[in-house]
């Protein structure tokens, strides 16, 4: 399981009420079904993907995220998961207040563009860049709003989301999944330059 996922998991609340937008495949969903006993929904709009995890035996909903979460009432959900998708989508901002609507709490997570390889790529080669949190060509990308640590935090700061909890992870090159808790706490310090994953759980400011 993705590092992204197994952190996302800690924060869900055993039998609580899940909804997974951009599911995929029902992975990281399948695994709270069944290590946490939770009642939920995914959203996917992949036809394949979904096709892959209504076998998996989940609950599907055929919808681009672009299409907001109307089709739900107020606090129909404890939790909102968005893994790597928030910045696919054509109004981020606007999507996050939806989540939070829906659930009391939401968990996203997004590559950050900030990483030093990110720069460090752009800035001797004047390409975009390409990595394992970014696997695409400029052409092909899904990514339309590629954010940073900081982005995301102001973009909290302006629409009053309180951040419950941060993570700054990596999926590849310095400080991988095996590094220390030496490296881990360097990461953790400058989150925006050596994090290439960044994990969140905010909720309202206000009840």
């Amino acid at each position: 399981m993705r590092i992204d996922h197994q952190l996302a998991k800690r924060w869900i609340t055993p039998h609580s009420r899940v909804l997974d937008l951009g599911c995929g495949d029902g992975s990281l969903l399948e695994q709270m079904q069944h290590t946490l006993g939770v009642t939920g929904y995914g959203l996917e709009l992949d036809e394949d993907k979904i096709n892959e995890a209504i076998a998996k035996g989940l609950n599907i909903i055929e919808q681009d995220l672009n299409d907001g979460l109307a089709r739900f009432a107020d606090n129909s959900f404890d939790t909102v998961v968005m893994a790597r998708a928030l910045q696919a989508v054509k109004a981020p901002d606007v999507l996050l207040l939806d989540m939070l609507r829906v659930a009391r709490e939401a968990i996203i997570t997004f590559p950050n563009f900030a990483h030093w390889q990110n720069r460090l790529h752009l800035g001797l080669k004047g390409l975009m860049p390409v990595s394992e949190a970014l696997p695409y060509e400029w052409y092909n990308t899904p990514n339309i709003h590629l954010c940073t640590f900081k982005d995301f935090e102001k973009l909290c700061a302006d629409n009053d989301i309180k951040i419950i909890n941060r993570f700054a992870v990596t999926d590849s090159g310095f400080g991988s999944k095996k590094h220390s808790a030496l490296i881990s706490s360097i990461i953790k310090k400058v989150p925006n330059l050596l994090a290439d994953v960044a994990i969140y759980r905010v909720t309202k400011s206000k009840p």
